[in-house]
């Protein structure tokens, strides 16, 4: 389980939305009752961004237990990767409601999340691949 690269990459994407709850994905200024303030935006400032980094950790993390069942492993992928496209795009509707917003250093967890189920989905559907190949010759 551990050995197969696939963990390693939604090992990855679990711990890259781990690290979206704590670190900024960026800062600058809000309105607030008609008063500028300064705001960050992490994964829990707003309640999608919540709910759907929160889907995207646990998710990451489940799909690592079913290594016996490829083809769930591949179905979940996708909708993790879907559910983490999804993420970066409430993340710049965020971003576009401050003003004089700058992006912050962790701007590319979101990123990380994406390639890591990019990359966790091409291995396992390499490894799927390689069982067919290895069933035809029996």
């Amino acid at each position: 389980m551990i050995q197969r690269q696939q963990t390693l990459w939604l090992l990855l994407a679990t711990l890259a939305a781990l690290f979206s709850f704590m670190f900024p994905f960026a800062t600058g200024k809000g309105l607030e009752k008609g008063i500028e303030v300064d705001k960050t935006i992490k994964a829990g400032s707003d309640f999608l961004l919540l709910i759907f980094t929160g889907a995207s950790l646990i998710l990451s993390a489940a799909i690592i237990f079913l290594y016996k069942d490829r083809k769930l492993q591949i179905k979940l992928c996708l909708i993790g990767l879907l559910i983490a496209i999804i993420i970066i795009i409430l993340y710049i509707s965020q971003m576009n409601k401050l003003t004089k917003a700058t992006p912050a250093l962790f701007c590319i967890l979101p990123f990380v999340i994406v390639a890591g189920y990019f990359m966790a989905f091409r291995n396992i559907r390499k490894d799927e691949k390689m069982v067919k190949s290895l069933d035809k010759l029996r």
